[in-house]
């Protein structure tokens, strides 16, 4: 798919407020309202975008995050994937190339909730280690 500056233009606004009006997006970048539409039509249509969400603001947000490395036995990923979906804290779990097997993301309420996921998730079987990395503060959230 072709994506033009202009498409890379509309994507950003709508990347910082995917609630702006199809008239202030046209204003913005200096086109009618029938071309913004459009061009949101087109991008969603080609895959380009998804779909439009809601980022949860830090009253929302649990306090704490985390980055946990997995290294798991061979031919245990999908028992591993398994039970990593039975835990809500998980919010995320990306598979990888490199030292690791898996790359998982953690959003607890309090540090015994996280420590307690953190012991389950190294209990698992099929996981032969895991190293966790706790977010103290971010700086740069695109998307």
């Amino acid at each position: 798919m072709q994506i033009d500056e202009t498409d890379q233009a509309l994507i950003a606004l709508l990347s910082d407020n995917a609630r702006l009006p199809v008239a202030d997006l046209a204003r913005q970048l200096g086109i009618a309202r029938t071309t913004v539409q459009a061009r949101i039509e087109r991008l969603l249509a080609k895959g380009a975008l998804e779909g439009f969400t809601v980022r949860r603001g830090p009253g929302l947000r649990a306090p704490l995050r985390a980055t946990v490395l997995v290294s798991i036995a061979p031919r245990a990923g999908a028992q591993v994937l398994s039970r990593l979906k039975t835990m809500p804290v998980v919010e995320e779990v990306h598979t990888t190339s490199g030292r690791v097997d898996m790359i998982v993301t953690l959003s607890a309420q309090s540090t015994e909730e996280l420590d307690e996921t953190l012991d389950r998730i190294g209990a698992v079987e099929g996981v032969k280690s895991s190293e966790s990395l706790i977010h103290l503060s971010t700086k740069i959230q695109r998307g």
